[in-house]
Order: structure tokens, then C-alpha cells, then sequence
């Protein structure tokens, strides 16, 4: 495929929308509030249909599935216009890839459902015991270090479980994730299924194929997954896939919704007999070559034409510092010459109406009509001429977007906690702010070199054990937590430490201190401060992490982590962001349902 020809194809929106979906929903909702419907049927329901309840009673939280983070023009207005119309003013990028709609009314998501439908959106499956959104990283078909772009994949493997009767009611949900690059770019170690994207010399010919990881998670029992193939040909990929979803159709635990995701089954059966399930299922299923694919598996990959290292030699040469500045760390170079990527940064992952109409237009001049959200909870402006960044990175200016620092320290990502979670303990999104300003302003108040020393280290919040901001693959995890204290309750977040994804799978952080929730910020900076001290000549900040003593760590932190009357404030028994003492409210969460 020529690159004109990957340009074009690049700038198709995709639909995976169907209005036979909407007209369901509407006639399942009016069954309901007639009484011809249980509470809980129509739960189920709704919950596949990616309308999921929140810690508030009356309201409805819309989840859009966004297959691959890819986004058009159209469908960033139609964005648009469910945040302004139906929701708060601002939509959430999450760490799947989807959008988020919170505080609904459930009087008007049939409107929502219809204005995403006409845009090519959906939200069937987006929630409940299904295959969920397919993620890849952001980066596919453009990334200079992949062998070839694993979006058409995706979207194959998309379009033969979206609204399958295999996967309506499964034992629990199921993530698979297509990463382009060795490193799991898109974290497959920790999926129900992970795809790697390799090649290899077949005669003289590149042929393509895929590592195949099975059975990871994170939640209260986190898992690496399992190596099921080191090398699958692509017309064995799907059925490959439906064979897994099949077997763990067939063994997972209805019965506790608690050990019933797949990582348990495979622990229960033993991973020699869980493979030999999945070996006899596949001998049943005949090879598949999807048409949206077959040119992918047949030619070789393009070649890396991009400008590699010199573009940030070049770009940090001109426009303001400003510009300098972000293009130093949200943009990078493409696989193909002229061409440049750069992120956005979203502060909590919230894109607000109008920011969402304005990327429309700035994708449709600029970057050919479409992006792509990533795990990060950030945007991904992809096919910009390298001699139009200063114009993109303008306009991201006045849209208040050209933060930089994207996927560094002062990113921190965060699941949307106790703000809209009823199993959330704490406000994760309040203290994912207040980590960002802290650093910030400790690097513009002579500390700059302390927080440039640990740019490499990331911070990931959840509200909750459950890790949906995926604490437990970060340099620097923290999860919500409370303890009593003389007989209230103060809010505080348990830390983990070194905790990351690469090559070689999933590395879970270890367990250190809990810190009342006031008092993170402060101890991310002390943190910072020794491993400044102590580190080893270019060690990086998640090395240090993942080596240094818990012992040290507690020492650092004592006065901070010290749960008395005498050691707390009066803030310190409030939440972030919050003026009324904290109180522990956690409810039943459909997320198991």
C-alpha cells in the first residue's frame, strides 16, 4: 500500500453503529417503565447496551465505543453535542479508549443513542459481561518502530464480536487489546487477550503474524497473562480469538461474579488443560480471511520512510518557546517522510463541547479528518505535515489543549472515582489534579530538574482497589482507601511502586505506604527528592522505583503516613475537593452485574 493510499484510508470514519439498536433500546426502556420488565432484566440489558448507573440514583453514565480510538469530524460534533445537550458539558477519554457521558437522565438516552447512531457510534457493548471495546495503540499504521499496522485487525476482530450471540452473556467481560510493537504498547500482558504484531523471513517473503497473550488482569488479583503462541498467521487470528472466548464461555464461574473473569478459570483448570480446551475448540474452526484485511496479510509492510530523530532537530529550531516546548514532548515523528504525530493532553481525560467541535474542525484542515484516543486518556492528532505543527499547535493554544508533558510524570491518568462510581471509594480525578498542579508548580519554583529527572515515571489513580486507572502498572500507583481514625473516617490512597508494562509482560508495583489523601502530593515530591539523592549515575525514576526499600520509602514518608489525631488536620478528614467531612459511601456496582 502506498502511502497516498494510507493517507486516504486513514481519513475514512469508521460506523459501528445501527439504528435497529436505538429502536431496541427504546422499546426495552418503555417494556420496562410500563412494569413488563424486572429491575434486573432490564440491568442486563442496558448494561450491553453501554448504559451503565452511577452513585447517584436518578442519572446514567453513556459509555461510546470507540473501536481503535478512532474518531471522524462528524462524530467529534456529534460528541459534541451529547455532552452539551444531555450530559454536563464535557465527555471523558478512558483508559479502553471509549468516551464517557456521565450525570443523564434516562428520559433522554434514547435522544443521546440517536445522535451517536447518525454519526456512526455506538454504544452496544461497551459495557456488561461482553467482548468490550478492542484497543490498539494510538500509534498503529503510522509508529516507526511496528511492523505493520494492526488497526485493520482490530476492526476484523471488532466486527465479528460486535452484537455476536457468543458474547451477549458471557461469565464476565472480556478485554482484548492489538499492540503494534514489541513493547505491548497497548498492554496486552494484562488483557484477557493480547495481540503482538510480528514478522518473520517464509521463504524470502515478510510474512506477518501475531504473539497471542491469554488470561491477564488487574483488579484485586492482578495476572500477567499467559503465552498461548508466539506466532499465529492471520487467518488463524479470529478463530483463534473465538476459540478463547468460546472456552471461557464454557468454564468461567457463573456463580461469584468475583473470580469470574477468565484469569480464574485458567487458574482453576491449570493453564495445560485451559490450553488444550482452546486447541480442541480451534481444531473446529475453519480459517478466516476477512476482505478489510487480506491485502495486510499478503503484502509486505511498507518501509520506515519516516524523518526519525531530526524532526525534533529541526522543529525545536522554531516558533515560539511555547511551541518548542510542547513539540518537545507530545510530538514525534511518523513512519512516513513529511508526516508528524502529536498528542494532546487531557487534564482527567475531559474534552468539553466546545473543545470537541473545535478538534472537528482542527482534524479536517489538519489531520485528515480524524484521530484517535489512547489508554492514556489522551488525544492523537496523526498526518500532520511537519511544516503545519506550529499552525496545529496554535490552534490547540487557543482551545486551551497544547498542555505538553503528554504520557510523562505531570500526566497522571485516573478512572473517574467517587464522583459517579458507586464502588469508588475517594475522588480520584481531584487528586489526579492536584498530583499535575503540585509537580507543576514545583518545577516552576526552582524544581524543575527534580520533575525533569523523573519524566519517565508514570502516575496512575484509582478510585478503588479495582485498578480502572491501572495502579498496579505504574511507576507510581495509587488506589482509594480509608481508615478510621478516633472514629472518622479519612480518606487516603494505598501506594504502589515500579509497576509498568513491557516485552516481557506485565510488572505489578509493589505494595508500600497508605497516605491520607491530602498528603500524596506533598509525598510524591519527597519521593521525587530522593530518588534525585540516591539514584545511580542514568538510572531512570521507574528503575529507582522498582529497586529501592520499602523500608526507605516508609522513612521518607513517616510524618506523612502517620494515621493519629495529633498528625491530621481538619482537611485531612475531607476528600479532595470536598467541604463536608468524608464519609465511606460505596454501593453495588454493575460493573460485576
Amino acid at each position: 500500500m502506498s502511502v497516498d493510499d494510507t493517507v486516504r484510508a486513514a481519513a475514512v470514519p469508521r460506523r459501528f453503529a445501527s439504528e435497529k439498536d436505538v429502536e431496541e433500546f427504546v422499546r426495552t426502556l418503555e417494556a420496562y417503565e410500563r412494569g413488563e420488565l424486572g429491575a434486573d432484566d432490564f440491568r442486563t440489558f442496558r448494561l450491553t447496551r453501554g448504559i451503565y448507573g452511577q452513585r447517584q440514583d436518578d442519572v446514567q453514565m453513556i459509555r461510546v465505543k470507540i473501536p481503535q480510538g478512532i474518531l471522524g469530524g462528524g462524530q467529534l460534533r456529534a460528541l459534541a453535542r451529547v455532552a452539551r445537550e444531555f450530559s454536563r458539558g464535557i465527555g471523558h477519554v478512558t483508559t479502553r479508549q471509549n468516551v464517557q457521558f456521565h450525570f443523564v437522565k434516562m428520559a433522554v438516552v434514547p435522544q443521546a443513542l440517536r445522535v451517536l447512531e447518525e454519526a456512526g457510534l455506538t454504544t452496544r457493548e461497551a459495557c456488561g459481561n461482553t467482548v468490550r471495546n478492542i484497543t490498539t495503540c494510538p500509534q498503529s499504521g503510522v509508529c516507526p518502530d511496528e511492523p505493520f499496522d494492526v488497526t485493520p485487525y482490530g476492526e476484523a476482530l471488532t466486527r465479528f464480536f460486535l452484537r455476536n450471540p457468543l458474547c451477549q452473556a458471557l461469565p464476565r467481560k472480556f478485554k482484548i487489546s492489538l499492540s503494534g510493537c514489541p513493547g505491548d504498547c497497548a498492554m496486552g500482558a494484562f488483557h484477557d487477550i493480547g495481540l503482538i504484531a510480528r514478522t518473520r523471513d517464509d521463504d524470502g517473503r515478510v510474512a506477518l503474524g501475531f504473539k497471542v497473550l491469554i488470561g491477564g488482569g488487574l483488579s484485586v488479583s492482578p495476572q500477567n497473562a499467559w503465552v498461548l503462541s508466539e506466532w499465529v498467521e492471520p487467518e488463524r487470528l479470529l478463530p483463534l480469538c473465538e476459540a478463547v472466548v468460546r472456552v471461557f464461555d464454557r468454564t468461567g464461574n457463573r456463580k461469584n461474579k468475583g473470580q469470574a473473569r477468565m484469569k480464574y478459570a485458567i487458574r482453576k483448570l491449570g493453564w495445560e488443560a485451559f490450553r488444550a480446551e482452546v486447541e480442541k475448540e480451534l481444531a473446529g474452526l475453519e480459517p478466516t480471511r476477512d476482505p478489510a484485511v487480506e491485502r495486510y496479510a499478503e503484502e509486505t509492510p511498507p518501509p520506515r520512510t519516516g524523518v526519525g530523530a531530526d524532526l525534533h532537530a529541526r522543529i525545536v529550531t522554531q516558533g515560539s518557546e511555547a511551541f518548542r516546548a510542547w513539540a518537545g514532548t507530545n510530538v514525534r515523528p511518523q513512519r512516513q517522510a513529511g508526516y508528524a504525530m502529536a498528542f494532546v493532553t487531557l487534564p482527567r481525560g475531559d474534552v468539553t463541547a466546545a473543545q470537541f467541535e473545535a478538534l472537528a474542525d482542527l482534524v479536517e484542515r489538519w489531520s485528515l479528518g480524524s484521530l484517535r484516543t489512547a489508554v492514556d486518556q489522551n488525544l492523537l492528532l496523526r498526518w500532520i505535515r511537519t511544516e503545519d505543527l506550529p499552525a496545529v499547535h496554535a490552534a490547540l493554544e487557543s482551545l486551551g489543549l497544547a498542555s505538553g508533558e503528554a504520557g510523562r510524570l505531570l500526566d497522571p491518568t485516573s478512572c473517574p472515582g467517587a464522583e459517579s462510581c458507586k464502588i469508588a471509594v475517594t475522588g480520584s480525578r481531584e487528586l489526579a489534579l492536584a498530583v499535575k498542579q503540585t509537580l507543576e508548580r514545583t518545577a516552576k519554583n526552582g524544581g524543575r530538574e527534580l520533575v525533569t529527572a523523573a519524566s519517565d515515571l508514570r502516575i496512575k489513580i484509582s478510585g478503588c482497589p479495582n485498578s480502572c486507572g491501572q495502579h498496579h502498572v505504574a511507576g507510581l500507583g495509587f488506589h482509594g482507601a480509608a481508615k478510621h481514625v478516633g472514629g472518622k473516617a479519612v480518606p487516603a490512597y494505598q501506594m504502589l511502586l515500579g509497576g509498568h508494562v513491557d516485552g516481557d509482560g506485565a510488572h505489578f508495583g509493589r505494595r508500600s505506604v497508605r497516605i491520607p489523601a491530602h498528603k500524596v502530593p506533598e509525598a510524591l515530591t519527597r519521593l521525587l527528592a530522593v530518588f534525585r539523592d540516591e539514584r545511580q549515575p542514568d538510572e531512570s525514576a521507574l528503575s529507582f522505583f522498582k529497586r529501592v526499600e520499602l523500608r526507605r520509602v516508609e522513612q521518607a514518608l513517616a510524618d506523612l503516613v502517620a494515621f493519629t489525631p495529633d498528625s491530621l488536620s481538619p482537611e485531612d478528614y475531607r476528600d479532595l475537593g470536598q467541604s463536608e467531612p468524608f464519609q465511606i459511601e460505596m454501593g453495588e456496582g454493575e460493573c460485576a452485574t
